[in-house]
């Protein structure tokens, strides 16, 4: 079967990897996050290290135009440092929770990161020239007695290697109690929302000591707590929209021009559950792990522990499509209960053109959905397909019976290798899967 894209037939072929081979992996190397900017010419990565490594799409070489340019390494920089809340005694880790980047203004690109607790704002800037022949310094940098000087040098600007530097523009602090898992930009580009388990917080990107809370479901009696805040969008077009979803598998859209604080949603998603498949795991797998809207702004989609949902907005008693990412673990549930794997928090994400989804899955699959045909594809990111322009094979999964050739036993899928975190060009057919401490990136194959 053919990859899934936007309506034409093509397949996955294998670009690049990045990051170390060992069988030990060290905790701080785990990419916890993934994200291209909007021209598709930067892709972001954090890790549990608190690090931010950067990728820049380089030019396709005229000697290969066969081969797409390759991203490589633009900048890499420490963005979180551990800390020790005393008031608490609690340690607050420095794994980078989330990336989102702002559009380009400027030369310039600006990016927010945050771990549990701080979000900052990084520009990335170039630096190519350096002044010379000052007045009062000496050429390695020493004051120069004033009283020697008997005449005025005009400083000029002499080439140098680039230099590419990120500096920390804004720190924003202190305003979450909880573990803060979502941070997306506004539409206005002046605004951002954060979120935690239990509030949003709307930030203004000049203003750092101060945000309006304009979520908040902490219950008076903390015993009463039933559902907490999984995930949180800001609308791509409309800049008083946003989405919350739940961990009650429910979303809320909520329109800020109805009031300052959003405790009333003006629309509620739920579908109903039925009751014939009610088990002791509905609750925690039917819990909402990630929300995105569509490019467009008409759809949104969910991701819960077994399935890919996408609701039209303008729809909320049920979703108008429903993926099944990897329906064979269902008989699994116990097992991965124990052994807390269905407690991960799976990403999805969109195409440039809204017409196909990708998310992931467990043994280092990641699946992909055409909207259009409705037909799907599982594929692995794995070293043994890693050679330039090989062709992605297409898995599959027996679930009992007689099993095929190609086939892969349910019992003999690894459930430490999980496919959480991937992201989609947001204009051709590239995407970034991370997989432990490997970002694999893959691209079409046109026939």
């Amino acid at each position: 079967m053919a990859g899934v894209a936007s309506g034409n037939d093509f397949q996955w072929c294998f670009s690049q990897v990045k990051g170390a081979i060992d069988e030990d992996v060290a905790e701080a190397d785990i990419i916890s996050t993934v994200e291209f900017n909007y021209s598709g010419e930067l892709l972001a990565t954090g890790d549990k290290g608190g690090r931010v490594v950067i990728f820049q799409h380089e030019q396709e070489s005229k000697n290969r135009p066969h081969l797409r340019g390759e991203y490589n390494v633009y900048s890499t920089f420490q963005s979180h440092e551990p800390e020790f809340d005393y008031l608490k005694s609690l340690e607050i880790e420095e794994k980078i929770n989330k990336i989102r980047w702002l559009p380009q203004q400027n030369a310039a690109h600006f990016l927010l990161s945050t771990n549990d607790k701080t979000i900052k704002l990084w520009k990335i800037s170039e630096r190519d020239k350096r002044a010379d022949g000052y007045n009062l310094k000496d050429e390695d940098g020493r004051l120069r007695d004033p009283f020697r000087i008997s005449s005025l040098r005009v400083p000029v600007l002499m080439p140098m290697d680039l230099m590419v530097e990120a500096s920390p523009r804004r720190i924003f602090a202190n305003a979450h109690t909880y573990h803060i898992n979502s941070i997306s930009v506004n539409s206005d580009h002046e605004t951002y929302l954060s979120a935690d388990d239990l509030r949003i917080n709307l930030w203004h990107l000049e203003i750092t000591d101060r945000s309006f809370n304009i979520v908040d479901i902490k219950p008076a009696n903390m015993e009463e707590l039933t559902e907490v805040i999984t995930a949180a969008e800001c609308h791509p077009h409309q800049c008083n929209v946003f989405v919350y979803s739940s961990s009650k598998g429910t979303i809320r859209l909520c329109d800020m021009r109805a009031a300052a604080l959003c405790d009333r949603h003006s629309k509620f998603f739920e579908e109903p559950e039925d009751p014939s498949s009610r088990s002791f795991f509905s609750e925690i797998i039917s819990s909402i792990s990630d929300v995105k809207f569509s490019h467009s702004g008409r759809y949104m989609m969910t991701r819960d522990y077994l399935s890919v949902k996408v609701w039209d907005l303008n729809m909320e008693n049920r979703p108008v499509e429903t993926y099944q990412v990897h329906e064979y673990l269902r008989s699994k549930l116990c097992s991965l209960y124990e052994n807390d794997c269905i407690f991960d928090k799976f990403e999805c994400c969109w195409n440039g053109s809204d017409s196909a989804i990708m998310t992931g899955s467990y043994n280092n699959f990641f699946r992909m959905f055409d909207r259009n045909t409705r037909r799907d594809i599982t594929l692995e990111a794995s070293r043994e397909s890693s050679k330039p322009r090989a062709t992605l094979k297409p898995r599959k999964v027996s679930t009992g019976g007689k099993r095929k050739k190609d086939e892969i036993s349910v019992d003999s899928l690894d459930f430490n290798k999980k496919i959480l975190h991937t992201a989609w060009h947001p204009k051709d057919n590239v995407i970034a899967v991370a997989a432990t401490n490997n970002l694999y990136i893959f691209q079409d194959k046109i026939n």
